[in-house]
């Protein structure tokens, strides 16, 4: 027996509303995973941590550029935008750190040299032997963590450029030139309250001592990277003779100006 005509038309409604997808389905447009399926897990939180990183080592990769460039370039030929490109970011970035050129340079100054000068300080006050073998100690640790470095082309660019920038220049004789001498001073006070130095004018003798050390680092970035550099220079060994005439001339001597030694046991 046929179905009325009103049961017809409700069965033709139920099946369409049956073969249609659900409302979620249909405003996505993908399937529901079946059963059984693996379900894909979200993005690890790990996946952003290079952008943490980038972020937290900024800075330093803004320092290191400015170094090369200043070394490179000079103080006033480098562009901020030079520097900016140089460690991957924008310049409005490097405005973020940096207020200016002047304050980036110091920037670097105080990374490469202020804490070298800190723990000579603490060299000299912890040293348990003798003032000539600490003075030998401080001259090679500059040697190692500046004067042998890409930093030491610091002294040639306020060797060069000091006179055209008051402001650089006094900064870094308040914050470098200045506590660098000091720190020489008291390891040769050191030495003559100990008599092991005769008494002679500290501020000349650490002068005379720092000479050299300038002198290599201004080579290094001179004429030493130049492929016709003239006569070669061991700095190791220029080292050595130096601190060994200048040991020499502090030793004590008797009436008689001859030098003292002390007996070996």
């Amino acid at each position: 027996m046929a179905s009325p005509p009103s049961t017809q038309a409700h069965a033709r409604r139920a099946g369409s509303t049956a073969a249609r997808p659900p409302p979620e389905r249909r405003r996505s447009g993908r399937a529901a995973p079946a059963a059984g399926d693996a379900v894909r897990p979200p993005p690890p939180a790990a996946a952003t941590g290079p952008r943490r990183r980038s972020k937290a080592t900024r800075p330093q990769e803004l320092l290191d550029a400015a170094l090369a460039l200043f070394v490179e370039k000079g103080f006033a030929a480098t562009r901020t935008d030079d520097v900016a490109r140089g460690a991957g970011v924008s310049k409005g970035t490097l405005y973020l750190y940096y207020a200016s050129k002047e304050e980036l340079f110091k920037a670097v100054v105080r990374h490469n040299l202020t804490p070298l000068i800190a723990e000579g300080l603490e060299i000299v006050e912890r040293y348990q032997g003798s003032t000539a073998e600490l003075l030998r100690t401080l001259v090679q640790v500059w040697w190692e963590r500046f004067g042998n470095t890409p930093a030491a082309g610091i002294h040639k660019i306020m060797v060069a450029e000091a006179r055209n920038f008051p402001e650089l220049a006094a900064f870094y004789a308040e914050e470098v030139a200045a506590p660098a001498d000091r720190l020489l001073w008291k390891a040769v006070e050191r030495g003559v309250a100990r008599g092991e130095f005769r008494p002679l004018p500290v501020r000349e003798v650490a002068q005379l001592l720092i000479a050299p050390l300038i002198f290599l680092a201004l080579h290094r970035h001179s004429l030493g990277a130049c492929a016709a550099q003239g006569p070669q220079i061991d700095p190791h060994k220029l080292l050595q003779v130096h601190l060994d005439l200048v040991l020499e001339g502090l030793r004590p001597r008797d009436t008689a100006g001859q030098t003292t030694r002390k007996a070996k046991p």
